[in-house]
């Protein structure tokens, strides 16, 4: 399996021999085609019209929360709604709806947005989406890859994304939601050496120089 980070909350995931993007973003050329499409909720910096008319093709599939489906149907098709708690297969690929919401702000109401978990060749990858730390990721187990934003404002800041590590225990963490609408390569680099001396989690820091692992 392949995780590319492509900026933002954006990522790119090949396995089984299917491309998925998560909340594809300011996506820059047509890249590779997408399979399936995952779509956390309706914000512009996640459902990015632009990006997914790059990636889709007449067979790629979408996946999505209620609210950002408003946004999207009748410009594509083969969209579907998740809401927490649902399950679907697509081929090899199972994907499970998660909470992800904001606890004392006003930008993500919870029952808005979707997190999601993949599982596929016996890795399971969680996508927090634009989440506080919230009391569901207490029930979050077998977690091999946590994709976390650590930006503050709209999502969780350096000090919440490293207790949710502390209660997720995933194998390895990628940080995602800095750089670009919010967040700094230097909350990534506080988070990195927090990670290290604080954890028993792997962390993987992608950017120009390294954008991409394989688990």
């Amino acid at each position: 399996m392949k995780i590319e980070w492509l900026g933002h909350a954006s990522f790119r995931i090949e396995t089984v021999g299917k491309v998925i993007y998560i909340d594809p973003f300011a996506i820059k050329d047509n890249g590779r085609d997408a399979d399936l499409v995952l779509i956390s909720h309706e914000h512009y910096d996640h459902c990015d019209i632009n990006s997914i008319e790059k990636i889709r093709k007449h067979h790629t599939s979408i996946l999505t929360s209620e609210d950002a489906a408003g946004k999207i149907f009748g410009k594509f098709r083969n969209v579907g709604i998740l809401r927490p708690g649902d399950i679907t297969e697509f081929d090899e690929i199972k994907i499970i709806a998660v909470h992800s919401y904001n606890i004392e702000k006003h930008f993500h109401s919870k029952g808005s947005g979707i997190g999601f978990i993949l599982e596929s060749e016996n890795k399971r990858v969680y996508h927090a989406g634009d989440s506080d730390l919230i009391p569901e990721m207490n029930n979050l187990k077998n977690i091999t890859v946590a994709l976390l934003p650590i930006g503050g404002t709209y999502t969780m800041n350096v000090d919440d994304a490293i207790k949710a590590v502390r209660v997720i225990k995933p194998e390895i963490v990628i940080p995602m939601h800095y750089g670009s609408v919010v967040g700094s390569m230097s909350d990534a680099e506080k988070f990195m050496q927090r990670i290290k001396t604080e954890t028993k989690t792997r962390i993987e820091i992608l950017n120009n120089q390294k954008n991409e692992i394989e688990v």
